[in-house]
């Protein structure tokens, strides 16, 4: 190789090794700004109960915001929540517009490429909700009942290996219908995820309808930019800490109208 050659291959070494540890100190620096600057960009839902709408108040309220509360106050910042949707929440945090994503975010491998998840701190399911009277402990409670479901979805294919043969399933097109089905009382209940079902309940609170049997449970994880190893430790260690206290527990309980469940680490 010629000199020449070799000097331009070293540089081009260098080069590439200073980007890979500015790249590096720039995820690890997060923690620290946010410190440095106490406050914290938290990315929630807002139009996605219950892990966040607004509220009467016109304030964001719902489970997710009670947690990006929670890692706030415990950092000992102010937390800035900026609402997000589902295509721009990865790209915000990737932007540096928001420093940890909040919001109902599944883990999937094509996500893991591009950001890094904590511990998961919800649940996020498919179930079967009715109202408060009528007594459904299993799913042979279900033989001879209607229930509303929304075609070719999980919650159908599930309901349908699930139900006796005997329970009358009404499927609709879309999630509007469905959830029309049993507000209208032309299905007995409703099975459909905790965010379509949150959003029934709430605009027709008349139904008294409540959780009634778990179909499919998908835990939520917050995420961090790819490297912010430093902020991934603390929240995780937040996340831990409000397992073991309750804390979860309760929010669960309260947004969700069940418990956390078993939460993967």
């Amino acid at each position: 190789m010629k000199p020449r050659s070799l000097m331009s291959l070293v540089s081009s070494l260098l080069v590439g090794m200073t980007l890979f540890a500015s790249a590096s100190a720039s995820a690890e620096d997060t923690l620290e700004t946010i410190m440095a600057r106490k406050s914290i960009a938290i990315g929630i839902p807002a139009d996605f109960p219950p892990y966040g709408f607004i509220g009467p108040d016109f304030k964001p309220q719902g489970l997710d915001v009670a947690v990006a509360q929670l890692v706030a106050d415990k950092l000992g910042v102010k937390a800035e929540l900026m609402p997000v949707s589902t295509p721009n929440r990865i790209p915000y945090l990737q932007v540096k517009k928001i420093d940890l994503i909040v919001s109902a975010l599944g883990k999937t491998p094509e996500r893991e490429q591009v950001i890094d998840f904590t511990i998961a701190y919800a649940p996020f399911f498919q179930a079967i909700y009715g109202p408060k009277a009528l007594s459904i402990k299993s799913f042979d409670d279900l033989a001879g009942k209607s229930v509303s479901v929304t075609r070719s979805t999980i919650q159908d294919n599930t309901l349908t290996q699930m139900a006796p043969p005997s329970t009358k399933i009404m499927r609709f097109d879309d999630d509007a219908a469905t959830v029309a089905a049993f507000v209208s009382g032309q299905a007995q209940m409703l099975c459909t995820g905790a965010a379509v079902a949150a959003a029934a309940v709430q605009k027709n609170p008349n139904l008294q309808a409540e959780y009634k049997l778990l179909l499919k449970d998908s835990p939520n994880f917050m995420g961090v930019r790819k490297g912010d190893k430093a902020l991934l430790e603390k929240v995780n260690a937040i996340i831990r800490q409000a397992k073991a206290d309750g804390t979860l527990e309760a929010y669960a309980r309260k947004w969700l109208g069940r418990g956390t469940g078993n939460l993967p680490e």
